[in-house]
């Protein structure tokens, strides 16, 4: 491909704007009444906290535009965006406004992101297919790295970066792609699982509130193998299904499991195994059960099911050990589970919790590129403003296409947001003229008629 002709470049359409697809997306937030819940519960004091209802819409717009800093809100302010939308904020106005937030007003954010969600499963088919039936809680944390010495609450934490720690709680069905349930930003160094059973339990009761009614499993890696978090699962009605630590006692539990025991599989796609450094392809799974927390008081103990899956090791080590060379030939993964599913659809179900992977890759790749502010509280709220945007964007793919309903982050801003426009008025009708030949047409269409016409389910 070559340039065709010499061009002049002149930055004075006033009709044109360069990210179209926020039109159906925000007519998405206006029908679930994003807005509307921000006046209610967000009490901002004072004139900081006036028109919280505008301001906080245009940050969550900002996000699914593409910023990922206060400047970059300046997204909104070109061309006809004055056009498509109404009462617009400079970034300064915004970046103040969430310099205002407390701990509190954060929480109340929480409580509007739940609501959002409740909203969009209810009126977008799809978003939680399946969750009448099977769906689950995963959650897990980030270090997202801050350089200088500014930002309040940095620090470092379990991965040696100096940053800010971001834990993540997702839903998601066997038929439906994640959406965040619950998010909290947390001083740097503060551990893998503080605060997990509020967020457990937040998680689970959007959940609720968003239509799951079947089956729920939370599941976790093993920093999170502990009894309140457990418990928290429990006291939500969900089963669980953490990744246990391998300490004395669940080595013991391995090594009385019978050698006729285990079950071999063989993965139709070979799995990466990050300890090993190598694809598997291979393995054998057995089960034990096991009595976890027995530090604790007795009523605290919990019996549930040791589900282990181990792999032959490239190196095996020498020496031998009090087990006869049996965790010297093999490398084992523990599961600690209650779930009522079979041996092996357990252990795969449990691997499926890597897709909360996918959900912190996007954020860090979008609006938490950056904690954009020195302030905590204005970092947590960001937090809170971009799971709000990420739900609004999954919800726009699953209205768009099968293939968006599934897609990434980045891959809905390039296909369905970042669809350049010019607005024009005929017949006093206003029209979005979008570029012919589009690849993604008639995903785009869909979505926008779907918003459009008020087709959404209620």
């Amino acid at each position: 491909m070559r340039v065709s002709h010499k061009f002049r470049a002149e930055f004075d359409d006033d009709n044109l704007i360069a990210r179209a697809g926020l039109v159906p997306v925000m007519a998405l937030a206006q029908s679930v009444g994003l807005s509307d819940l921000v006046e209610e519960h967000v009490t901002v004091p004072g004139s900081i906290g006036s028109n919280v209802g505008v301001k906080v819409p245009s940050l969550v717009a900002g996000m699914i535009a593409g910023a990922d800093s206060i400047s970059d809100m300046d997204l909104l302010r070109h061309g006809g965006m004055g056009r498509a939308f109404t009462e617009h904020r400079a970034p300064t106005t915004l970046g103040t406004h969430l310099r205002g937030y407390t701990f509190g007003h954060v929480r109340q954010l929480d409580a509007v992101a739940s609501r959002v969600l409740a909203g969009l499963a209810a009126r977008v088919p799809g978003l939680l297919a399946g969750g009448e039936e099977v769906a689950f809680i995963d959650i897990d944390d980030t270090i997202r790295e801050t350089h200088g010495y500014a930002k309040q609450g940095t620090g470092y934490g379990y991965s040696g970066v100096k940053g800010l720690n971001a834990q993540v709680a997702a839903v998601s069905t066997l038929q439906a792609a994640p959406v965040i349930a619950g998010i909290r930003l947390r001083r740097g160094a503060a551990a893998s699982a503080h605060g997990a059973p509020a967020l457990i339990g937040s998680a689970l009761a959007t959940a609720k509130r968003a239509g799951v009614t079947g089956m729920v499993t939370v599941r976790a890696d093993s920093a999170y193998f502990q009894h309140d978090a457990v418990a928290a699962a429990r006291r939500g009605g969900a089963h669980f299904s953490i990744t246990a630590r391998m300490n004395p006692s669940v080595v013991g539990a391995i090594s009385r499991i019978p050698d006729e025991e285990w079950t071999p599989i063989k993965y139709p796609q070979a799995i990466w195994d990050e300890v090993e450094q190598r694809w598997i392809s291979d393995a054998e799974v057995a089960e034990i059960d096991y009595t976890a927390f027995t530090s604790r008081k007795q009523a605290e103990h919990v019996t549930a099911r040791l589900i282990v899956r181990r792999v032959k090791r490239l190196n095996p080590r020498q020496g031998g050990s009090e087990q006869g060379g049996l965790l010297d030939t093999y490398r084992h993964h523990a599961v600690f589970t209650d779930s009522p599913l079979p041996m092996l659809d357990a252990e795969a179900s449990h691997r499926d919790h890597a897709i909360i992977e996918q959900i912190i890759a996007d954020l860090k790749a979008g609006p938490l590129a950056h904690c954009p502010s020195g302030v905590f509280t204005a970092n947590s709220a960001w937090t809170v403003l971009a799971a709000i945007a990420f739900n609004l964007t999954r919800a726009a793919g699953v209205l768009a296409s099968s293939f968006h309903a599934r897609a990434r982050w980045r891959t809905l801003l390039d296909h369905l947001i970042a669809v350049p426009a010019r607005i024009a008025n005929r017949a006093r009708s206003w029209r979005l003229h979008l570029p012919r030949n589009w690849p993604w047409q008639t995903a785009w269409e869909t979505m926008f008629d779907t918003t459009a016409s008020g087709l959404l389910m209620t």
